[in-house]
């Protein structure tokens, strides 16, 4: 049960936040903070995370920034420890690293595609192991892990993209089967179009902005803040019968293949 004041649940929870140095992760970062929940940043990028800190500084929050390279083992292990003496056990993680690389499979170099999966899927797996002991052990958290609608329609030029973030989505089911008798959900955020530093290049091609845009029932592509609200909810105790399940948010881009047949009368 939660109070009027805290109708999400999350004052004074900690949320440990994966690539919480730009885009969805900065976004999901100032959300909690803004619900009263306490806020560790992750990321390889430390600069970036430092600007991600100013504006948590910037509504009254000081959080701390931890270096982590979610593709080294090592790395996500030591980052874990030292949240956990920082600012104690998580009771959210929230996996949002990134890559992209794009490339035809034809031609993907092996190394490309192994250095994808290692931040986008395995990078995943290490951090759901290594926050989720903290977890375990109090058999009380929330794991929320960001994929992709790619991760039900193949974008094809983008080597292993898809493929890892289908393989989220399938890690995500496995930890709420597994760890679900220990009081631990797992769920997965789908964004489809959003503009986050990551994807911005192709928004300055001209014209990709206002088309993306067109072929989006809501007719606007996604920001951060639009993925960052379904993290929260889902982090949230008014999620705590939610298990398993891939929420899908994208404006409801994934539902316009059939507006693309032709139909005699109806055309636009």
């Amino acid at each position: 049960m939660t109070d009027a004041t805290d109708w999400l649940g999350l004052r004074g929870k900690l949320c440990a936040i994966t690539g919480a140095g730009g885009g969805i992760g900065r976004a999901t970062a100032l959300a909690f903070a803004k619900v009263g929940a306490r806020v560790v940043l992750l990321d390889r990028d430390v600069a970036a995370c430092a600007e991600t800190q100013a504006a948590l500084r910037a509504i009254g929050t000081d959080a701390p920034a931890i270096a982590c390279d979610v593709s080294d083992a090592a790395s996500v292990t030591d980052a874990a420890a030292k949240s956990l003496a920082l600012a104690g056990p998580a009771d959210v993680l929230v996996n949002n690293a990134g890559l992209l690389r794009p490339g035809p499979i034809a031609t993907l170099p092996l190394a490309e595609w192994n250095q994808l999966l290692s931040v986008n899927l395995t990078g995943y797996f290490l951090c759901a192991q290594a926050f989720g002991a903290q977890m375990l052990e109090r058999k009380s958290g929330a794991l929320v892990h960001i994929a992709s609608i790619a991760s039900r329609f193949p974008q094809g030029f983008s080597g292993a993209y898809s493929v890892s973030k289908a393989g989220v989505v399938m890690l995500s089911q496995q930890l709420a089967l597994e760890w679900g008798p220990s009081g631990i959900r797992s769920n997965v955020v789908s964004p489809g179009l959003v503009r986050t530093p990551m994807s911005e290049a192709f928004y300055q091609a001209p014209g990709v902005a206002q088309k993306r845009a067109e072929i989006v029932p809501l007719g606007r592509v996604a920001v951060p803040d639009d993925i960052a609200d379904v993290v929260t909810y889902l982090a949230s105790a008014r999620a705590g019968y939610v298990n398993g399940e891939d929420i899908c948010t994208d404006g409801g881009f994934g539902r316009v293949l059939m507006s693309l047949v032709p139909r005699p009368g109806f055309e636009k």
